[in-house]
């Protein structure tokens, strides 16, 4: 608990909602922090919209809330849920800028969970801050906003008193940081135990497919490139062999990494190679030959980057998350 922060004292969580809303982005800050309340944490939980009425979530479902706008003076941390819409439309319509900018502006702490982040970047929020949201709009997110940095990779990103998360689920972890900040890493691992959670999930938004992450390449060459990494992680896929095979200069192909891609040949085949090696580790392998068939190498490569990308080990990766299922 902060110094200045009485533990007499109550602070109030605002989830500020409208029209699209995703539901779990609402959901899953609200759960956390409610079982924070109910284990003793100094937590009262407001769900505010626009003019204080109900509104549609992304499922269909009416939300109703319990305040407007204005009747909310001032929040010790203000939410901003995502919405499909919101990394679509550009600027966000008027009304939700103005909400999501009063109510920030009378806010101790602000987060937004998924694309909530272009709710607060469009406000001016995250200028010249770290921050994160749903792997799939996270380069659309640093083009559109190039005062902000945007760390795709992660859960979620804390700068300051600014916090952002990323996909959906994503509000867990960052709820459960809000605890953690708030009333010490005791009470957090609780609601984490109570709901069945890691209270840091390892890793960051890396563990979901390469595949389903990079963009569809325009250049035929590179399409074929990236069908053979995938199939065969652990073949040479240095610079010199990937552009002898695509038939252009290492120069080119570089260019086409970066530009289609969004990153360098070495660090798309590491990521490649590192979905495969937490598979095979998942399935029983061992951790010398989850490195040779990966393409990693040795077990101190696979270990180095399991601890950068993931912050675990192999050995703990394997323990914690290998399949529990026979095989024949």
């Amino acid at each position: 608990m902060r110094p200045e922060e009485s533990s007499a004292e109550r602070r109030e969580i605002v989830v500020f909602v409208y029209d699209g809303v995703r539901l779990m982005d609402v959901a899953a800050p609200l759960e956390v922090l409610g079982t924070a309340a109910g284990l003793g944490g100094a937590y009262s939980l407001t769900v505010c919209s626009a003019d204080g009425g109900p509104v549609s979530t992304s499922t269909g479902t009416r939300l109703a809330a319990d305040r407007a706008v204005a009747e909310v003076a001032g929040p010790h941390t203000l939410v901003v849920p995502g919405s499909d819409e919101l990394p679509l439309r550009h600027p966000p319509s008027a009304a939700l800028l103005d909400a999501v900018s009063a109510l920030a502006g009378r806010s101790a702490r602000t987060a937004s969970v998924c694309t909530g982040a272009f709710a607060l970047a469009a406000a001016g929020l995250l200028d010249g801050r770290r921050a994160t949201t749903h792997w799939r709009h996270a380069a659309t997110l640093a083009r559109r906003f190039p005062a902000v940095t945007v760390e795709p990779d992660a859960i979620y990103v804390r700068d300051g008193r600014t916090y952002t998360s990323a996909g959906v689920t994503a509000g867990i972890d960052l709820a459960l940081a809000l605890v953690e900040d708030d009333e010490g890493a005791d009470l957090a691992r609780e609601v984490a135990r109570d709901l069945v959670v890691f209270l840091r999930r390892p890793g960051g938004q890396s563990q979901f497919s390469v595949a389903a992450r990079t963009p569809s390449p325009q250049h035929d060459a590179l399409r074929g490139l990236l069908r053979e990494i995938a199939a065969d992680p652990a073949a040479d896929h240095s610079l010199p062999a990937l552009a002898r095979r695509g038939g252009i200069s290492a120069r080119h192909l570089t260019r086409l990494f970066n530009e289609q891609i969004g990153s360098t040949p070495a660090v798309y085949v590491e990521s490649v190679r590192l979905e495969a090696a937490k598979a095979l580790l998942e399935a029983g392998e061992t951790v010398t030959g989850t490195a040779s068939r990966s393409g990693l190498g040795s077990d101190e490569s696979l270990r180095r980057v399991f601890l950068r990308h993931l912050g675990v080990t192999p050995s703990t990766y394997r323990a914690r998350f290998r399949t529990t299922a026979r095989t024949r």
